[in-house]
């Protein structure tokens, strides 16, 4: 018997559907801390650049064990279609949250649910995307790649047109925001009237794709214990912390300092090229 559509083109695996639904539900319990902790900033009257490191320390630890249930997700073996269908309901999802308009006193929680949504879609297409990597040495290419673009783009192509909307609209907040802040993860920072932007989602689907090649592959990527899939099988959280994560961080922290935009994208590409390929030496020897 062959098929139905909907079986084609919609439908997860069983074991799939089920960590899926854990990702859901992960992820909008962080969006309701990154409302919490936007909550806990309002009372702090003289905010440093410590506070802010922590709270984006804090706050990106959570994110980080959001992906121990995407480490066991297991590849569909299904056509473009399907992975073309929940791609576009993905980008409907967000398109949609952010067609809402309420009043002011619930922007911050609306945003934190839009910042919980960019993760989550994040995820499921950085787990898509690692599936396709076969050997370890085809992440070079992409590094190099993805490296270069990034670099190219923020000097002279259009991320460097996003940086300044975005700047201009979040230091005078004045009519509607630029399409670009459909797409930026935003975090709480103490002292701040609102969520603040701080990294795009192709940042965190890197992060995504770095850490289930990782896994996929057998490089422990974890700077706080054993590999993650082991973690996520004994239900363990609180454990992990990949490089990736940690490189996102140095690249947010770098931005603060200088107090301009930092592409983040190839930070994490050569930290994890790095650290790939010292992994791999180990591990041969």
């Amino acid at each position: 018997m062959a098929p139905s559509p909907l079986t084609t083109y919609a439908v997860f695996s069983k074991s799939n559907r089920r960590l899926i639904f854990l990702l859901i539900s992960s992820h909008l319990l962080w969006s309701g801390v990154i409302f919490s902790l936007w909550s806990v900033g309002q009372v702090i009257d003289f905010p440093t650049l410590w506070w802010g490191g922590g709270f984006n320390a804090l706050q990106l630890f959570a994110a980080a064990q959001l992906l121990l249930p995407a480490l066991l997700l297991h590849p569909e073996e299904r056509s473009r279609g399907f992975y073309l269908f929940w791609g576009v309901c993905l980008a409907l999802s967000v398109w949609l949250i952010n067609q809402l308009h309420p009043t002011i006193g619930w922007q911050p929680l609306l945003a934190a649910l839009k910042s919980g949504i960019l993760l989550l879609a994040g995820t499921l297409i950085g787990a898509a995307l690692a599936r396709y990597v076969n050997r370890l040495w085809e992440i070079v290419p992409v590094c190099v790649v993805m490296t270069l673009a990034d670099f190219i783009s923020w000097l002279h192509g259009p991320t460097a047109g996003f940086a300044r909307e975005i700047k201009t609209y979040y230091l005078y907040p004045v009519g509607t925001p630029p399409l670009i802040d459909m797409i930026l993860v935003k975090l709480a920072f103490p002292g701040s009237a609102s969520l603040v932007p701080v990294f795009g989602i192709s940042d965190w689907i890197m992060v995504v794709f770095f850490a289930i090649v990782a896994r996929r592959h057998g490089v422990n990527d974890n700077l706080a214990g054993g590999c993650g899939e082991t973690l996520a099988r004994q239900g363990q959280i609180g454990r992990y912390l990949p490089v990736s994560v940690v490189a996102l961080f140095v690249a947010i922290i770098l931005a603060q300092l200088s107090g301009g935009f930092i592409p983040a994208l190839p930070l994490i590409a050569l930290t994890m090229l790095l650290w790939y390929g010292v992994r791999y030496l180990l591990l041969s020897r």
